[in-house]
């Protein structure tokens, strides 16, 4: 397809990317379980919006400025696991009741997309990636069309997969309503997940 070398593997590659779990698979799952679907589409948005935000960085040679100023990269690296794992405190700290449910109702989708964003945009590994993702099945000669089409692949097949994640979240969670201490052991793994994805962040910076 237009300039794009391997297609096949190109596609099996984005999957595979997906099927890694994250942060950002995290701040989803979260958002799913905690106000249902349209929440959980709103964190969706927000993780592909960061995600396209670092695809362009790395296209626009952001990542080239990164390595030529390291306490660039490392201040962002910073920020990323620090914001981390404040969300997983957070949810270590959230009490697990039913008042706890209503009061979680008041806080609105932008809320979510807007820690889901923060996620994606505050891991500048990602621009790294996708530096190194691109040139393995661009051809030479491309036009920034390919490019362009590339970036939308990764986008589409994201929102197809994150999509569904939602749904299957939503589900689990409807059977996790009705057992508290269930509920309650998910929320908890999940700050946890948050915050060991924190401190690996952390570590790989030294």
């Amino acid at each position: 397809m237009l300039d794009i070398q391997n297609y096949t593997s190109f596609v099996l590659a984005i999957l595979v990317f997906q099927l890694i779990p994250g942060a950002g698979t995290i701040a989803i799952l979260n958002a799913t379980a905690r106000q249902g679907v349209a929440v959980g589409m709103a964190a969706v948005l927000g993780t592909l919006l960061g995600d396209f935000v670092m695809m362009f960085a790395a296209v626009a040679g952001l990542a080239a400025t990164m390595k030529a100023n390291p306490m660039l990269f490392q201040a962002l690296q910073w920020f990323g696991a620090g914001y981390l794992c404040w969300m997983g405190l957070q949810l270590l700290r959230a009490p697990i009741s039913a008042a706890a449910s209503s009061a979680e109702s008041t806080r609105s989708a932008w809320t979510y997309f807007r820690q889901a964003f923060t996620v994606s945009v505050t891991n500048p590994k990602v621009i790294l990636f996708f530096v190194a993702f691109f040139p393995l099945f661009i051809q030479p000669q491309a036009s920034a069309l390919t490019l362009v089409v590339m970036m939308a692949h990764v986008t589409v097949l994201s929102l197809l997969y994150q999509a569904g994640l939602v749904l299957i979240g939503n589900a689990v969670a409807a059977h996790l309503k009705s057992l508290p201490s269930a509920r309650k052991i998910a929320t908890r793994l999940a700050g946890l997940a948050l915050i060991g994805f924190g401190i690996k962040l952390a570590i790989n910076n030294r």
